[in-house]
């Protein structure tokens, strides 16, 4: 079968991730519900983006990065992910997310001191820097990812999926304030809400659909929680590692 990208001369051959495209290993998310299963055993009872963060570049033998370059925060090899996860009370049939993408300011990154002045603008503003971040990320791999973790701690019930990190071009979507003072931007043909832009905080957030070939999975049985002598004798604690300063 011949190859679909030309061999060029003087090109390095392309590097991809350790799987398909949203084709996660059964050894990878097994390793997340272990890491998920020994939280709740030790009494924490919810994840937050560093965790997962953590979590999935552990599971896939990566590096979490703790200052993203761009939008990459989790790489191996010449592959990385923005990796991101959402609360939701029924994550096995859940159909949309909202995955907040950072902090766009216009008024720092183009100059646009009154956000509300012309909506059309500001949504311009917001995506150029969300594909700075993609262009910036792009220059150091070959291949870039949005991971998602749907979540329900109580119910330990997960999904997991993933989906290429694109440039959105500007031109392709359309702004307007809701009532609460959001922004919010819709595709021009479908008429689709695809992101919502907050002038206080200047959060980012894009809605995303989520696959039906997302990979769903529960923990089966509660692990219980370790009362705290446990921990502290597998730990090699003892009284004498107190020290007072003086």
């Amino acid at each position: 079968m011949p190859s679909r990208v030309p061999r060029l001369r003087g090109n390095s051959p392309l590097r991809s991730g350790p799987y398909p495209l949203g084709e996660f290993p059964d050894s990878v998310v097994i390793a997340i519900g272990q890491y998920v299963f020994h939280r709740i055993a030790v009494g924490h009872y919810d994840i937050t983006g560093d965790d997962f963060a953590s979590m999935f570049a552990d599971a896939i033998s990566g590096e979490h990065r703790e200052k993203p370059l761009g939008v990459a925060d989790v790489v191996w090899e010449g592959c990385a992910w923005s990796a991101k996860t959402v609360k939701v009370e029924k994550p096995f049939s859940c159909k949309k997310v909202r995955f907040i993408s950072g902090r766009n300011s216009p008024d720092y990154s183009s100059g646009i001191s009154d956000p509300r002045k012309d909506a059309g603008k500001t949504g311009r503003a917001v995506l150029e820097i969300w594909n700075a971040r993609i262009d910036q990320s792009l220059n150091q791999h070959d291949d870039l990812r949005i991971v998602g973790f749907i979540r329900n701690m109580a119910a330990m019930e997960f999904a997991l999926f993933e989906y290429e990190a694109v440039r959105f071009p500007p031109g392709e979507y359309h702004w307007e304030f809701n009532k609460r003072g959001n922004l919010e931007g819709f595709d021009i043909n479908s008429g689709k809400h695809c992101f919502t832009w907050q002038p206080h905080g200047s959060q980012f957030t894009v809605i995303k659909d989520v696959p039906a070939s997302s990979y769903k999975f529960r923990i089966a049985k509660h692990p219980g929680m370790l009362e705290m002598r446990h921990v502290l004798r597998l730990a090699g604690f003892k009284e004498s590692l107190i020290e007072r300063v003086y």
